[in-house]
């Protein structure tokens, strides 16, 4: 029987992961299972089927969502092809917990099988949670605010450094620096980026404005009107070097977005529209011309006399 083919995840696990001090003690070694079984099978060190109810997520998993669509598609390729790599686990007292392929254990549970094939590691928690962000930033299965949060689970948890860290998960200090800095910006804020509603460009950006309320009030804004990272950019340069009771010269950007909007009211309405914009308040103009252009457009706008 060939062994099963190894991804990049079981490769070099010496160089990334090393033991370390996890604040809550929980059992790291391969204990007997509830079948009385060693981690072997057909004398394949490590790799056997392991029962599906045996089988518990990773405490620290980082992926906090699973896409329903992606989960029905690997459901549907195992269903037609079976399972072409294994998962990860770990041998925790009686059960087995994941350290890699929670949506194949969730596919085979949807399929209602039985038993799932698995690679059975000798790991502690660190070395635990090191691994499944080294799965799923292989995969590219993390949004930037998960990643964040799983190297700052890594610090928290197991007490160390960015440095321990970056060695861990084969990535450059100043990445996970910078990644962390996500976690400072507003949760509101964060959730735009998870959800991609803004890129890791707009929140460096954003990460430079000291003012709370100033930075929601932009990054709102970047959302709203779909402001590119250059964009968001010259805004803050413009609030940077405007001088203390000057008035603030409109970034071109603006100035085209703002024009734009007072065309498409005007086309609306059927009347002129002046915007008068500025970043904590406003005024929106309408012209009409008699009681009769009144009543139109306020009935353009909804409102009955």
């Amino acid at each position: 029987m060939a062994k099963p083919p190894q991804s990049r995840l079981g490769r070099g696990l010496g160089a990334l992961i090393a033991s370390g001090t996890p604040k809550t003690k929980t059992p790291a070694t391969v204990a007997p299972t509830a079948t009385g079984a060693p981690p072997t099978a057909d004398g394949l060190p490590g790799y056997r089927e392991v029962p599906l109810h045996l089988v518990e997520p990773n405490p620290y998993q980082p992926r906090k969502e699973i896409d329903p669509q992606l989960l029905t598609d690997l459901v549907e390729s195992i269903r037609a092809e079976g399972l072409l790599q294994p998962i990860v686990v770990r041998a925790v007292g009686e059960k087995f917990q994941l350290i890699a392929g929670e949506r194949r254990w969730r596919a085979f549970q949807q399929l209602k099988l039985k038993a799932i094939p698995a690679r059975v590691m000798v790991a502690t928690d660190a070395s635990s949670a090191a691994l499944a962000m080294i799965e799923n930033l292989q995969r590219s299965d993390l949004n930037p605010i998960e990643e964040s949060h799983g190297y700052a689970s890594l610090i928290r948890d197991f007490d160390l450094t960015q440095d321990a860290v970056a060695q861990r998960v084969g990535k450059g200090r100043a990445t996970v620096a910078n990644s962390l800095r996500l976690l400072s910006l507003e949760a509101e804020i964060q959730g735009y980026v998870s959800k991609g509603m803004l890129s890791t460009g707009h929140a460096k950006v954003l990460l430079g404005i000291e003012n709370s309320a100033e930075r929601l009030v932009l990054a709102r804004r970047a959302v709203e009107s779909g402001l590119s990272v250059r964009a968001l950019e010259e805004i803050v340069q413009h609030r940077r070097t405007a001088k203390p009771g000057q008035k603030r010269r409109m970034p071109a950007t603006e100035a085209t977005a703002l024009t734009d909007i007072e065309k498409r009211l005007t086309s609306h309405l059927g009347a002129r529209v002046a915007l008068r914009h500025s970043a904590k308040r406003g005024r929106i103009i309408i012209e009409y011309h008699g009681n009769e252009d009144l009543s139109r457009v306020l009935e353009r706008l909804g409102v009955s006399l």
